[in-house]
């Protein structure tokens, strides 16, 4: 059998992944990818009324239960508006300034089933127009979308079935270069999607016989908040999110290394689980970060707000330029697929 991980592989499916459209509320097909690369490992997996996909691995105890999360959903945009000139006025889904996403090529979901493409660019972009270019907010009021039709007003983008609530997805330009980057849009979190599904893939096809039952949430909200705060068994006593590591001055995390969240806007993560990773990690010859990221929350942090009785922790490889052009290292992939893998091997930690 080849080593493990192969960080190649691992490259293979975000890169599929990422090509997936699916802002938040529009994940079906991203979810669907999902299910169809379990379904051919065999492993049992449902949808809850969200949208999200649950996959369970049974383990030699039934009574005590791990959950694991990554998101499927991103960053995206919704038709606000059909203006006068023809153009769209649009509203943001998920949190990020609108200059991360002007210039970019981006394409419309019509309820109708179809899309077109088109490019989100100022309203006063033309600079042998408009003097003061440069200076202008960029803002809902100042974007739009140039839709790549010819309209020339309201009611002809109308007439090709664009309407307000059609959802829109960014182009995610995804690059693998030779010396192990993966550059693209939604790296956050696709990337850690494509870990799971690959430590998943690895303990079946090693017949793996975990110590717990293992559940696998592949959420589609977390991105407004709320992707997985539910569907959690009362048996469940581990919640493990796999997120990105946010990268920036003050920051320990990085693009080769796995980072473990000590903290983040929610509170502090569990401490006895963080010191359970840090122990694998050291065991393993895992190389890791420990961080704090000020602006952030994730999946279990969503869990513990709602309510639910766990020992909640959060991990991630380490992804610059959050929310942005992002991008990571097949080191960072790895050594976050080697540290979940062995992770899911070990018994529950004592309270």
């Amino acid at each position: 059998m080849e080593s493990y991980p192969n960080a190649q592989a691992t490259k293979t499916i975000i890169e599929q992944l990422v090509k997936i459209p699916s802002p938040t509320g529009y994940t079906t097909e991203a979810i669907s990818f999902v299910e169809n690369y379990l379904r051919q490992l065999g492993v049992e997996t449902k949808r809850n009324r969200k949208g999200g996909l649950i996959a369970t691995v049974k383990g030699e105890n039934d009574n005590k239960h791990r959950f694991l999360t990554a998101h499927v959903d991103t960053l995206g945009a919704m038709v606000k508006e059909v203006k006068d000139n023809g153009r769209l006025k649009i509203q943001r889904i998920g949190g990020f300034p609108f200059n991360y996403i002007e210039g970019e090529y981006c394409t419309i979901h019509m309820s109708n089933n179809n899309s077109i493409s088109g490019t989100i660019l100022m309203h006063q972009t033309a600079v042998h127009v408009y003097h003061k270019s440069s200076s202008l907010e960029r803002s809902e009021d100042n974007i739009e979308i140039r839709i790549d039709a010819e309209v020339h007003n309201a009611n002809d983008t109308r007439a090709l079935g664009i309407e307000v609530g059609d959802f829109i997805s960014f182009e995610p330009r995804v690059e693998i270069t030779d010396n192990g980057f993966i550059k693209s849009r939604h790296l956050d979190d696709k990337a850690s999607v494509g870990i799971l599904l690959q430590v998943i893939k690895q303990i079946e096809a090693e017949n793996i016989k975990l110590p717990h039952t293992t559940h696998f949430l592949f959420s589609n909200n977390e991105e407004i908040g709320y992707g997985g705060n539910s569907n959690i068994t009362p048996e469940t006593v581990e919640y493990l999110a796999v997120d990105m590591g946010a990268i920036g001055d003050g920051q320990l995390t990085d693009e080769y290394t796995v980072s473990i969240c000590v903290k983040d806007s929610s509170g502090p993560y569990h401490y006895g689980l963080r010191n359970h990773l840090v122990k694998i990690a050291k065991q393993h010859d895992i190389s890791y970060k420990l961080d704090i990221y000020p602006y952030y929350q994730s999946d279990a942090s969503a869990a513990i707000q709602s309510g639910n009785d766990i020992i909640h922790g959060l991990i991630g490889p380490g992804i610059d330029a959050s929310h942005a052009f992002e991008r990571t290292h097949e080191s960072s992939l790895i050594h976050t697929e080697k540290l979940i893998y062995h992770y899911i091997q070990t018994k529950i930690i004592d309270i």
